[in-house]
């Protein structure tokens, strides 16, 4: 299951439960902006849930659903201020930044793929530093379409040149693997453990790691694969 990284030019990852804890999404969803809704209406928590439920189930898997702008009309709260109060809590998942460094470190080109809002983004750089691990960065909002839709793929190759037969991608929602093979990509893998404070699960259609570092096996420097190619 460990990909033949000879044959692997571009890395695409995935941000929230591929490289940062999913643990700190589903408390601020679950948890902290049932709170803050339930007390803006003075409402039991229980009852402010099955109001924001209806929201939530009508726009899963759209872009909307990624869009903190969206959040805060529809629930009246400022989305971006919860995070950012709420910031201390986004973390790494374990050994992610060590498999950033070993990308670079093997010369292939780094590139964060994530539906997160920009302004979700930059909160989670200004406090972790994320963009700093990448070549590029790209956010659905700025393509306009969610990376679960085929749409976005084409969107992402005409800013990113990429050849498909020679790109891994990696992700923790299967109905975007799904999406990125559509398109041709090659190598995907999907994240069991998005959030370390629950058990791995199950994924069908796509080989599956509990951590991004779990494909590193055989990742050597290109200086080295170049000498040992030459027979240096």
């Amino acid at each position: 299951m460990v990909p033949d990284w000879s044959s692997i030019d571009t890395v695409m990852l995935d941000m929230d439960g591929t490289l940062l804890d999913l643990g700190f999404d589903n408390h601020f969803w679950q948890e902290w902006v049932p709170r803050h809704y339930a007390a803006s209406r003075r409402l039991p928590i229980a009852e402010a849930r099955e109001l924001m439920e209806p929201i939530f189930e009508a726009t899963r898997g759209t872009l909307d659903w990624y869009c903190i702008n969206y959040w805060s009309r529809a629930l009246s709260l400022d989305i971006a201020a919860l995070k950012r109060a709420a910031r201390h809590q986004i973390s790494w998942l374990p050994r992610a930044r060590e498999f950033l460094a070993g990308l670079r470190a093997a010369g292939r080109r780094v590139v964060l793929v994530t539906n997160a809002h920009p302004e979700t983004l930059a909160i989670k750089d200004a406090h972790l530093g994320v963009r700093r691990e990448f070549d590029a960065v790209y956010s659905s909002h700025e393509l306009g379409e969610a990376k679960e839709s085929q749409a976005f793929w084409p969107r992402l190759a005409a800013r990113e040149q990429f050849d498909v037969r020679r790109t891994l991608y990696v992700d923790d929602s299967v109905p975007v693997l799904l999406a990125a093979q559509a398109h041709g990509i090659a190598w995907l893998y999907a994240i069991r453990r998005p959030d370390r404070r629950a058990p791995s699960r199950a994924v069908k259609d796509f080989p599956g790691v509990d951590s991004v570092h779990e494909l590193a096996e055989g990742l050597a420097p290109r200086i080295l694969e170049t000498q040992l190619a030459g027979g240096a």
